[in-house]
């Protein structure tokens, strides 16, 4: 699997903004059908209180790639912001989860604050806005492209399909 940047909301400041709740999202959690979508994959998922500034991290997510650790700090990422409600805007934050994965922080810092990636990850936002994905997750198996979160049947139908394309 590899990963690629996409700004869902490239317009948000540096600080983040505050979230209004959505009409159904109650204590944190989720609205439907978002819900029910995450406990059917086993996830746990908490409507964050602040929608992050997101180009660091994902920055920090092509350094983790290189190392071949995208999976390990993808996930890590993925659990400070839906179950922990951290800030990924925040240096410290990006720092914690860096340092957890076993990735070289000096290191990392060093290209985060030198902007190393912000090429990278803006042409991958371009690309994939170019392919039509304009929402996340965005997934492309064999020339399968979808987007949005999306019951794990249709996860398990484009797995499916992928597999039998390749096979002819």
């Amino acid at each position: 699997m590899q990963g690629r940047a996409f700004f869902l909301r490239p317009d948000i400041p540096e600080e983040g903004k505050v979230r209004e709740p959505r009409p159904g999202e109650e204590d944190g959690l989720l609205a439907e059908p978002l819900r029910t979508y995450a406990a059917e994959a086993g996830l746990i998922m908490r409507r964050p209180s602040l929608t992050p500034y997101t180009i660091l991290v994902q920055e920090a997510t092509e350094y983790a790639q290189e190392q071949g650790q995208f999976d390990t700090f993808h996930r890590a990422a993925y659990k400070a912001l839906w179950e922990e409600d951290k800030n990924l805007g925040d240096m410290t934050v990006i720092q914690e989860i860096a340092e957890g994965c076993g990735l070289n922080w000096p290191e990392m810092s060093h290209r985060l604050e030198s902007g190393h990636y912000r090429t990278t990850v803006q042409q991958q936002y371009h690309q994939a806005m170019d392919m039509g994905i304009h929402g996340i997750p965005g997934f492309l198996m064999e020339n399968l492209l979808f987007t949005g979160a999306q019951p794990y049947d249709v996860f398990k139908m484009a797995a499916n399909r992928a597999l039998s394309q390749m096979e002819e």
